[in-house]
């Protein structure tokens, strides 16, 4: 028997605020992108941008994107796992983006964005729920979610101004959390 819980969405509604009112507020002050964002050179003069950077966007497509992407994997994510794992794995997802592209990136070059944590929900789900179909905004037929990943994962190392680092990170968090989360539960129900 199949039993149903309500599913609390207000930590991922929360997420999804914070991002867009600091996108506002960078639209009316675009200045604080270089204090919120991670620039490696200046990490340690500015150590809180190893988590700010998480919360900032450069455009209205990197905000779309990435909050639908969100939306998505993360409400999916509390319906598997709870709010408690999603949001760890959304933030150390984010960490471990964030210290990989102050590893790897150019020192000068400025890091923004909740890939780092979108990737890292949606590597665990792809080791939880691998064959769950998807849609990816310019593909029009469901795909199997790991195929999916590869591919969102491939596409960062081909076009500039992407910080695939971030990227790269978050996912390789994801995937040890979703072989953690599998371990520990072995049946998903969706």
């Amino acid at each position: 028997m199949r039993t149903y819980r309500t599913v609390n969405l207000n930590v991922l509604w929360f997420l999804i605020a914070l991002n867009v009112v600091i996108f506002v507020i960078t639209l009316v002050r675009p200045e604080l992108i270089y204090s919120l964002g991670l620039t490696p050179a200046l990490l340690p003069q500015q150590p809180w941008t190893i988590i700010s950077s998480m919360f900032v966007h450069g455009s209205i497509w990197h905000i779309l994107f990435n909050m639908i992407a969100l939306y998505f994997l993360g409400s999916f994510f509390i319906r598997a796992v709870g709010e408690r794992s999603f949001l760890a794995v959304f933030f150390l997802g984010g960490l471990a983006g964030n210290i990989l592209f102050a590893l790897l990136a150019s020192p000068f070059s400025t890091g923004i964005g909740a890939s780092g944590g979108i990737f890292a929900l949606a590597g665990a789900l792809a080791v939880i729920v691998p064959r769950v179909p998807v849609f990816i905004f310019f593909i029009p037929i469901p795909m199997p979610l790991w195929i999916a990943v590869i591919i969102l994962l491939v596409l960062s190392f081909l076009f500039s101004g992407i910080a695939w680092q971030a990227h790269l990170g978050g996912l390789l968090l994801g995937l040890v959390a979703g072989l953690i989360f599998r371990r520990r539960r072995r049946t998903y129900y969706f």
